[in-house]
């Protein structure tokens, strides 16, 4: 720790700014509030917009209405509390007020909306085109009933461990917002791509893999993929993206051109 950090810590400031960017609805215009509360340690961003919901009065004494955003676990675990702090995009309910002032040098914190998914109202955004990028690529293992299957299939430990990571995924949605291709470029985007690679890498899973692959086919597919890496340098998760997106490439190509000897 450097000799400025431990200044910051031993000298917090006696008040924190809140600049939040707010929004009545989609379509209407975008403005910037700012609301002040004291210093309190070990703080997160949840917790700071709860204080302010509590009295929604913004710096400069004007009444407003309470700020809005998406919170459920707030243990990193639902992913629904995304949002862009300081410029970058994270969860709320884990970051510490403590740790941004340290980055950032200042007493404010930034709060934003993520910017690839349609605005709610305020902080809070709809990131259902997330969940059908998981129907396209048919991120399940497909059943034959619900009576008794025996035993499933054995799966080696190495198997197990690398199907694990892509198993944290919690559809937070930090890797789409990181993404440059993802939006206007028409692009799918890592987080389904580590899906059905999670799901083809199942023994069950593999006897539908195909239609995994399918899904990532088109103008918005795989291959739009730019390899800028931002996703893994965001994803709460550590998630190997830019492996799956490898492999799954490659199963893609391999797939086109030996596909038609399974039929």
């Amino acid at each position: 720790m450097s000799t400025h950090e431990k200044k910051r810590l031993e000298t917090p400031p006696a008040n924190i700014k809140f600049k939040i960017k707010r929004r009545e609805k989609a379509a209407s215009p975008a403005r910037w509030e700012t609301f002040e509360l004291g210093y309190r340690r070990n703080l997160n961003v949840i917790s700071a917009l709860m204080e302010i919901r509590k009295n929604p009065v913004t710096s400069d004494g004007k009444q407003t209405t309470p700020p809005v955003w998406d919170m459920s676990c707030l243990e990193q675990v639902c992913g629904i509390c995304t949002m862009v702090i300081d410029g970058r995009v994270r969860q709320s309910c884990s970051a510490l007020i403590d740790d941004l002032l340290l980055e950032s040098g200042s007493d404010t914190v930034t709060l934003e909306p993520m910017s690839k998914f349609p605005v709610v109202r305020d902080l809070k955004v709809d990131r259902s085109e997330m969940f059908d990028h998981l129907k396209r690529v048919n991120a399940w293992i497909e059943l034959d009933g619900t009576y008794n299957l025996g035993p499933g299939p054995t799966i080696s430990n190495e198997t197990a461990q690398e199907r694990y990571a892509y198993s944290r995924c919690m559809t937070c949605g930090c890797c789409l917002e990181a993404c440059p291709q993802y939006g206007d470029q028409n692009y799918i985007g890592p987080q389904a791509i580590a899906q059905a690679r999670l799901f083809n890498m199942h023994p069950t899973g593999k006897l539908t893999a195909e239609d995994r692959l399918n899904g990532l086919l088109g103008d918005d597919g795989i291959g739009n993929c730019g390899n800028a890496q931002n996703c893994i340098e965001v994803c709460p998760m550590s998630i190997p993206l830019t492996k799956a997106i490898y492999e799954t490439n490659r199963d893609i190509t391999v797939d086109a051109i030996f596909g038609w000897l399974k039929k």
